[in-house]
């Protein structure tokens, strides 16, 4: 056996996150790699360090050694043997569980998660549409409201959850996942001076602690929030909305600076019918005995999750689904709550658009359909053939579910524009869908973007695989089909639907696609490459290549 020392891979590094303490280090040359397996020294403390890093990242995703093991396609004990440290670790088989455990577990250079898309494949069987990011990331800040235990059920394991739990836990709030539940308990003091801004700046949720948070601190600062880079995103709406309810908020050095006087109803005309503000103040009311009316308050799907978890809370809510919301809230709440998500339109309509460019034939089950309305009636006359079934009921007792499926159909364009609006209209986060369907079908479709003033730009990367996609400003764009697709290497672009666009668009193409630096995507869609290679597709994840 010949041994050859690793010198091109002075850059391993086992990545910390999101354990703490810190694990963060580097496998330094003094490693070997013998028939390319990456021996560490017989139960080194780098191999315990590992092993316990897995542990930790296992249990944290609600995952048992068990389950794990069935995902390597391994054994149990080999599993337990790995986690005490006592195994070598092959590149492969950390490969294998960083997919595993959806983290990388070793990264080379820049750590980036790729994609490698065999195109151009029929999709069959059925899907079932995961819960909602939004709703997860609403209710997990809304929980602070409690002093007592939430659990929050069918919890979606993706970046941008992982990341709002990480500024929980920094601040002093248990968070434990539970095969697939997540269970938050609030500390009796918040520990703001510890909040980790490295997770905070990757998330637009942040901003929702306000709302939460002023019924337990006086004064308290809150990084800016970060997120999709879809140009000006501005925060002005929540800052004037909580102003009505006691709340003063300032700017300074990238910081938002909370103080709080005397906290009262109130009655609130939202600057903008914004799905984070409405939630932000909501908790605002949730907190506070009288009445309070929330007007052009959005009915989205996320508030409504939001409603219906403050009403478990003892919270009374009227005009659930409407744009005016009377809020009477209660003071030192302190119960031991569950919760169910409902499922996530965003996802539906995501797994719909796959099924119309592969003109495949497949079953998505679980879509909120009050939530995708409009989008089915303008997909019926584009031409779209599908079937759905009854109605029925999501665990949380309140949302309306149908099964959907999908046949090969020849689409032709809309004479009118497609644009969105607040709920009822189509989804701002639907409508970057409508590119490549509009790719699909005869004609010429214009796509008006109004919401930002960037993200219309990222419609043209499509035009790498094959679209025919003309910006007529940073708005609107005109797509022209049907399209050729074809297959081509590409950066994701740093925003969630963009990127899942053009990954979309790859699983359409014929030949072989590598998107490249995915995280944008992970941060909503859970475990999307397996999922969509159970229905026929061919993606292969490739990390730090």
């Amino acid at each position: 056996m010949t041994t050859e020392r690793v010198l091109s891979v002075a850059n391993l590094m086992i990545l910390e996150y999101p354990i703490k303490p810190v694990l963060s280090y580097r496998i330094f040359d003094t490693s070997y790699v013998i028939h390319h397996t990456l021996y560490i020294p017989a139960v080194s403390h780098e191999q315990k360090n590992i092993g316990r890093f897995i542990s930790q990242l296992r249990k944290q995703r609600g995952m048992t050694q068990t389950e794990l093991a069935k995902a390597l396609k391994t054994s149990q004990s080999a599993v337990a043997r790995m986690e005490r440290g006592e195994q070598n670790f092959s590149l492969d088989m950390l490969s294998k569980i960083s997919e595993a455990l959806h983290k990388e577990i070793v990264a080379l250079g820049t750590g980036a998660v790729n994609f490698r898309i065999h195109g151009g494949r029929k999709l069959k069987g059925s899907i079932d549409v995961r819960t909602a990011k939004n709703s997860a990331v609403g209710v997990l800040c809304a929980s602070l409201l409690n002093k007592g235990t939430t659990t929050i059920r069918n919890v979606p394991k993706i970046e941008e959850v992982h990341r709002i739990i990480e500024v929980l836990q920094s601040i002093g709030v248990q968070v434990m996942w539970n095969d697939g539940n997540v269970i938050i308990k609030p500390p009796k003091t918040f520990a703001l001076s510890q909040l980790d801004k490295a997770s905070a700046a990757k998330t637009r949720s942040i901003v929702m602690l306000m709302g939460s948070l002023m019924h337990h601190l006086k004064a308290f600062s809150l990084p800016y929030a970060g997120g999709c880079k879809l140009g000006t995103r501005t925060v002005r709406p929540h800052l004037f909305a909580l102003e009505e309810f006691g709340v003063s908020i300032t700017t300074k050095d990238d910081t938002y600076r909370v103080t709080v006087s005397k906290r009262h109803a109130a009655t609130v005309v939202l600057y903008e019918t914004g799905d984070t503000v409405t939630e932000n103040a909501l908790m605002a009311a949730a907190g506070i005995l009288e009445e309070s009316v929330i007007k052009l308050a959005s009915a989205n799907y996320m508030v409504q999750d939001v409603c219906f978890f403050l009403e478990k809370l003892g919270v009374k809510i009227d005009g659930i689904g409407t744009s005016t919301l009377r809020v009477r809230g209660v003071r030192n709440i302190n119960l031991d709550v569950s919760y169910d998500l409902s499922e996530d339109p965003i996802e539906a309509m995501s797994l719909l658009t796959a099924a119309i460019v592969t003109k495949s034939s497949m079953t998505v089950k679980r879509c909120p359909i009050d939530f995708l309305e409009l989008e089915m009636l303008k997909l019926e006359k584009m031409g779209f053939r599908y079937k759905r079934s009854k109605p029925y009921v999501s665990k949380n007792g309140r949302t309306q579910l149908v099964d959907i499926t999908t046949y090969p159909s020849k689409l032709v364009a809309l004479k009118e524009k497609i644009h969105s609006q607040p709920f009822p209209g189509i989804n701002m986060d639907n409508l970057p869908f409508f590119v490549p369907i509009a790719a699909m079908a005869e004609g010429k479709t214009l796509i008006h973007d109004w919401t930002y003033e960037n993200r219309a730009i990222y419609f043209t990367e499509l035009n790498k695989v094959g679209a025919n996609v003309q910006l007529i400003d940073v708005h609107r764009a005109y797509v022209e089909g049907p399209t050729q697709w074809h297959a081509a290497e590409h950066i994701c672009p740093p925003a969630l639907r963009p990127g899942m666009v053009i990954l979309l668009g790859m699983l359409a193409a014929p030949g072989v696609s590598i998107l490249r630096n995915v995280y944008s995507i992970n941060r909503g869609y859970e475990d999307i490459a397996n999922r969509l290679n159970k229905l026929g597709a061919k993606i292969e994840v490739l990390y730090g290549i």
